[in-house]
């Protein structure tokens, strides 16, 4: 009878310590899987999210930039084309991911007179653009700009996209000088 107590008094120390290590190793893979996770997280903040653009450019020069801008496009959208003349260098390099690579400057102003006068606008997404300086040389503009068909009746909202201008300073006036325009 003694020996029957003894089996089953180490059968429950046993029962326990077995108890007592499945929770040690329940706890310690909790941990594990929290640690993972926290680090997959940071992991995938660090490479998802995109730095918001803080201004490294001064003042001066990037509200000047966001004035040619608005210069150019307010003749862009107002058919001013001795103005988008006086702001195009003479040699442009025109990238548009669906019309190609334009080089010529007198080809960009008849290609304006002929399928934006009176037909396109241009909408700015306000406090979309980033400037940054090229030494010796400009600025490079970036932001997202969308464009209304005047002719057809809006059918929704404005669909935004990136652009890319670089512009040169040349006897103290602004000229733009490459055009990256994607839709």
């Amino acid at each position: 009878m003694v020996l029957i107590v003894l089996m089953a008094s180490m059968y429950k120390i046993i029962y326990k310590l077995d108890i007592m290590k499945k929770i040690k190793k329940i706890y310690l893979g909790t941990i594990v899987i929290i640690f993972l996770v926290a680090g997959c997280s940071n992991a995938a903040k660090s490479q998802g999210v995109i730095p918001k653009y803080e201004r490294t450019v001064s003042k001066e020069l990037y509200n000047s930039i966001v004035d040619v801008d608005s210069i150019f496009f307010d003749a862009y959208d107002n058919c001013k084309l001795d103005k988008i003349d006086s702001l195009i260098s003479d040699d442009i390099e025109f990238y548009h991911d669906k019309g190609g690579l334009a080089t010529s400057k007198k080809d960009i102003i008849n290609a304006f007179q002929n399928n934006i006068c009176g037909k396109v606008t241009r909408e700015l997404l306000k406090g979309s653009i980033e400037v940054y300086v090229i030494k010796d040389y400009g600025a490079v503009e970036m932001g997202f700009h969308g464009f209304h068909n005047n002719q057809e009746k809006e059918t929704g909202p404005t669909h935004f996209s990136k652009f890319v201008h670089i512009w040169h300073k040349q006897n103290n006036q602004w000229k733009l000088t490459r055009v990256i325009s994607l839709h």
